[in-house]
């Protein structure tokens, strides 16, 4: 009867190790904001990271993070390291492509846990401007993390709603 369980259990685990190579590699997480204030009164709180922590929301659930900044801001290199508590854990982000009042885009670092790229673009809507913040990672061959996938847009995406708010009401205050 051990041995049956054992066997069955062994089973359990090789399915889902092999069902996890049919997971998808890649990863993507999105949310948009509406917020009344036009592009110029935006970009500036999304492409200098000194800016944007008034309104991460990492920032908010560890206000002993160490910071450390690099280049100018609202420049391409322009990069933000960062260690702190185990809930925003540590890494780095740089800014790598620039387009004025339009798109920022950043790689990240998170050391072990991997690589990854996110994007935040602005365009006009109406008389205010559509915020919108996304994150893209490769899980590669690993089928793990290709399970764990499965759960990172409802990781991050509050998060991501819950900056989004946040850059809202300091952008409208102008």
């Amino acid at each position: 009867m051990a041995k049956k369980i054992i066997i069955g259990v062994v089973a359990v685990i090789v399915l889902l190790v092999l069902a996890g190579f049919l997971m998808p590699a890649e990863v993507h997480v999105e949310r948009s904001v509406v917020i009344d204030a036009p592009p110029a009164k935006v970009f500036p709180h999304l492409c200098s990271f000194e800016a944007s922590q008034k309104w991460s929301p990492w920032a908010e659930r560890d206000p002993e993070m160490t910071n450390s900044y690099e280049g100018t801001a609202c420049t391409v290199g322009h990069s933000h390291s960062w260690s702190g508590n185990d809930q925003v854990g540590t890494g780095k982000q740089t800014i790598t492509a620039l387009e004025q009042d339009k798109r920022v885009e950043t790689d990240l670092d998170f050391g072990e846990q991997g690589l990854a790229k996110a994007f935040i673009t602005v365009t006009p809507e109406g008389e205010g401007s559509k915020v919108t913040w996304g994150f893209d990672t490769d899980m590669g061959m690993n089928p793990i993390g290709r399970w764990f996938g499965l759960f990172m847009d409802g990781m991050i995406g509050g998060d991501y709603e819950s900056g989004l708010a946040r850059l809202k009401g300091i952008a409208e205050k102008g």
